[in-house]
């Protein structure tokens, strides 16, 4: 799957699984526009990704949920790449709260960048795809978009209607030869979205009592793990080998699908 010379931006590039989803394009042969709310990091991981992988890695600090910065980082893409072959929509926050507790601007500010953040980086992609009659868009979804988790009703309402968004889209824009797919990752275990002592997920849903009976993170985790049919948590990898294949020509003939990769937790 040859990715040479492809020219692609990722949200939520600064770190975690959208910094090492750049890593995996860039080797691959792509240069890139890397856009995120974190600057500092940002450009930090922008600059350590040229210097190894030696392609072009473009950092572009705004927020997913004000059109005009998104507006302006795709400006900025076909300013500097001629051209815009792959997007990667991975920019997401993640707050969990039991219902009852939950606290209603947390609540819209998941939804503001889970969803309408995706729509306004797919507004902006397809504008430039459409004029080139070319393009796949890649939404990082979540097993939780295609089942409720408790505790976690913001995440996933804006996951399930990331869904409905990659599908209406794909039909919109097919017929520009604009391929529109997502990838629904399992539980990255042992990543700082998890891990974080104080942010991460492990703490969260102990603090949040999603997992009945668990009277430690230690017992958190192994709650996660025991749902996995494959016995593990997903790993960046995992992720980054299903979107260099939607990213190539070997997946020409897929859009609008929701790829599974949890490790036999999720199967629809």
């Amino acid at each position: 799957m040859n990715l040479t010379n492809r020219k692609a931006v990722i949200t939520g590039g600064a770190q975690g699984l959208g910094a090492a989803l750049a890593e995996r394009l860039a080797r691959e042969g792509c240069d890139l526009v890397l856009f995120d709310r974190k600057e500092e990091t940002l450009r930090a991981t922008a600059d350590q990704l040229t210097a190894t992988t030696g392609r072009r890695v473009i950092a572009h600090a705004g927020d997913i949920t004000r059109e005009a910065d998104v507006e302006t980082l795709f400006a900025l893409a076909r300013e500097t790449m001629g051209r815009v072959d792959v997007v990667i929509a991975n920019a997401a926050i993640l707050i969990a709260e039991p219902i009852c507790d939950a606290d209603a601007s947390k609540w819209k500010a998941v939804l503001d960048v889970n969803l309408f953040g995706q729509f306004l980086t797919m507004k902006h992609a397809c504008r430039i795809m459409k004029e080139q009659q070319s393009g796949s868009i890649i939404q990082i979804n979540s097993k939780s978009g295609k089942k409720g988790s408790a505790a976690n009703s913001a995440y996933a309402a804006s996951k399930f209607g990331g869904i409905g968004l990659v599908q209406s889209v794909a039909l919109e824009m097919a017929p520009h030869g604009v391929r529109v797919n997502a990838v629904c990752p399992g539980n990255l275990l042992e990543s700082p979205l998890w891990t974080d002592p104080e942010n991460g997920l492990f703490p969260q849903y102990f603090k949040a009592g999603k997992v009945p009976g668990a009277t430690s993170i230690d017992d958190v985790r192994r709650h996660y793990i025991q749902q996995v049919p494959l016995g593990r948590g997903c790993a960046y990898e995992d992720v980054a080998n299903v979107v260099v294949f939607l990213a190539s020509s070997a997946s020409s003939y897929m859009t609008g699908q929701a790829l599974n990769v949890t490790g036999g937790q999720e199967m629809r």
